[in-house]
């Protein structure tokens, strides 16, 4: 969090990476990585280390930054990954983990912009056909790429269904810690 922090100021973005981490902390135990889920958390918090300061230079600044903070070489290249096709990163994800980053990345922010239209401003009421029409609506959350969820889901051979139900239920199970932790950034 020192790390993120360091370079993060706005609360979108802390939001952001907190969202992911927790989502990736789901992910590790439900794909049976649990005893790496801290490692997996580590990576979905500081996937977006140098977009705020940096965005033009997204995930080619991190290696940098991550480099600087004695990053173990695995997480910088797990962090460089999620980018593979959309910034200047030639890091290929290949891990199960890095896949799942890169398919949840673009997604957690369309589930969050929907969430924050339901009267309950929440995951936790979402359903997967909800969520469905917003992503068939290419007008909302414009800045979320479809293909890229889309590629994701094909990159970790799952239907997209699976990955959109899966990462609502990511999200509910950390929805109530990220705000708790938001009240003291």
């Amino acid at each position: 969090m020192a790390i993120l922090k360091q370079y993060n100021s706005e609360a979108f973005h802390l939001q952001h990476a907190l969202t992911v981490s927790g989502v990736m902390r789901w992910y590790a135990n439900k794909l049976g990585y649990g005893d790496q889920e801290i490692f997996w958390a580590a990576v979905g918090l500081l996937h977006d280390v140098d977009f705020e300061k940096w965005p033009q230079e997204h995930c080619v600044k991190a290696r940098e930054l991550l480099l600087a903070h004695d990053a173990p070489p695995e997480l910088i290249h797990a962090v460089c990954s999620h980018g593979w096709g959309m910034t200047q990163t030639d890091a290929r994800p290949e891990h199960e983990m890095e896949k799942v980053l890169f398919a949840c990345d673009e997604l957690t922010g369309l589930i969050g912009a929907a969430a924050r239209m339901r009267p309950s401003k929440s995951v936790m009421d979402m359903e997967l056909s909800s969520l469905k029409k917003k992503f068939k609506d290419k007008k909302f959350a414009a800045g979320c790429s479809r293909q890229v969820i889309t590629d994701g889901a094909a990159l970790l051979g799952w239907p997209l269904d699976q990955l959109l139900s899966d990462t609502i239920e990511a999200m509910r199970s950390c929805e109530a810690d990220i705000a708790q932790q938001m009240e003291t950034v």
